[in-house]
């Protein structure tokens, strides 16, 4: 047996491993091309707590809270908390204005959404714990609610008992502004679509994915533990090494902003991957444990969903390009061996990196195509209602044109025409607003 055949005996076994540890995101991507979970209408309307860490948002804070209030839930049935943290702006006063309970927290030293969250929960805890609370939203300042939103997660959130974590349709509210913003939004509908549906259908757990997620009261009675730069897959992690599940409505949707310059897409992107290996490193021996362990009570689909966990928060990137790099290493040790390995060179040089451009090339096409098909066309000189100010020239789409991921108009909500996005609410120009 030759040098090059051994090598491509072994490599194709550590891909073909590889695929094998992955194959199952395919099975659920198909599943849930085809099929979705959705819950019963119930008539048990149960009291929710909806909050909202928002740090310099006051130029969208009002669009949330007015479309909280145009819900067709009963307001009576609704806490809204926000906690203003490391604000410079107005985001506080404008909060209050629309009537949620609102808390400031300022500390320099504790950045992150996680350290906004564990201060608010240790008040409601402290000063709400008698408000007869059934469940907590996780919603980010610069979402939008569609009318129905909060029924259709109560419906759920009855049907699964009460017990589970629920989290919905992320769609974009900005899906038209240019070529990066579309593909942000197709990203986040393709993980609703082929990673969040398919896994609920087979009675298995996804993930929440930052915002949009509702959970009991129980699992922060003794507050807010996740701090890091990815509370949320921390959050996921240790729900399901406990045996609770994540699920998935399809039918609650919100809107969600999507960043629009290379800048802040590099810099959401560098948290992501830094927070994804502070995950790896503090949960990956926690899920082990726990997928092997045989007194934890865990049946074969919770099972299942701990190792599904444990596959996606593995640095799956860092790994391929290892692999990668080390099966170079290898063909150019070749002449050492005897062997001739231009025919190789040559499958590289001419089919392996040119893919890969025309990959990117593609994408960067289709995300252009995708911006212009979607009719949304903006309107540079119109300028944010941001109280204090007059604020700076945004991309803002009518009504008529803001087009949802789904095809349909994005409900504005009241409120949303006079405060509309902008760079001051940390996508643009100056993403320092949000907790990136």
């Amino acid at each position: 047996m030759g040098y090059l055949t051994a090598l491509a005996i072994i490599f194709v076994s550590i891909w073909c491993c590889f695929f094998l540890l992955l194959f199952h995101y395919g099975v659920f991507a198909l599943i849930g091309v085809f099929k979705r979970t959705t819950y019963p209408k119930t008539d048990r309307l149960l009291k929710y707590g909806i909050v909202i860490a928002a740090r310099n948002e006051e130029a969208v804070i009002g669009s949330l809270l007015d479309s909280i209030r145009a819900c067709d839930y009963p307001q009576e049935k609704l806490v809204v908390f926000v906690v203003a943290h490391n604000c410079t702006d107005h985001t506080a006063q404008i909060a209050r204005a629309h009537g949620a309970n609102v808390y400031e927290y300022d500390n320099p030293a504790e950045r992150t959404a996680g350290y906004a969250y564990r201060y608010l929960f240790d008040r409601i805890n402290a000063e709400w714990g008698d408000a007869g609370i059934d469940g907590f939203f996780i919603i980010n300042a610069d979402n939008v609610l569609a009318p129905d939103y909060l029924s259709k997660m109560n419906d759920a959130f009855v049907a699964t008992g009460g017990e589970h974590v629920i989290t919905s349709y992320r769609n974009s509210r900005n899906f038209g502004s240019n070529y990066m913003s579309c593909l942000y939004g197709i990203y986040f509908i393709s993980a609703c679509r082929f990673e969040a549906r398919g896994r609920t259908v087979c009675g298995c757990s996804t993930r929440v994915s930052g915002t949009g997620y509702l959970f009991p009261p129980r699992l922060v009675e003794h507050g807010w533990e996740y701090v890091t730069l990815t509370e949320d897959w921390e959050f996921t992690a240790d729900q399901l090494a406990q045996g609770s599940k994540v699920l998935y409505c399809d039918e609650a949707e919100f809107f969600d902003e999507q960043p629009l310059t290379m800048k802040v897409m590099l810099r959401q992107r560098l948290r992501w991957a830094r927070g994804h290996m502070i995950v790896f490193f503090t949960r990956f021996r926690t899920l082990m444990k726990s997928l092997f362990s045989r007194g934890n009570g865990l049946d074969g689909r919770r099972r299942f969903s701990v190792f599904d966990i444990s596959a996606s928060i593995l640095p799956l990137g860092v790994i391929s390009i290892a692999l990668l790099l080390v099966q170079l290493g290898c063909i150019a040790l070749c002449p050492l061996f005897g062997c001739n390995a231009g025919r190789v060179w040559a499958f590289y040089g001419w089919v392996v990196v040119p893919g890969a451009v025309r990959a990117v090339l593609f994408a960067h096409r289709a995300g252009r195509v995708a911006a212009g098909a979607s009719g949304a066309r903006a309107h540079p000189t119109r300028r944010c209602g941001k109280a204090g100010g007059s604020g700076g020239p945004v991309a803002l789409f009518p009504a008529d044109q803001r087009i949802s991921g789904r095809g349909r108009p994005v409900p504005p909500g009241p409120g949303v025409e006079g405060n509309p996005p902008c760079g001051c609410s940390g996508f643009g120009t100056d993403p320092g607003g949000v907790y990136w």
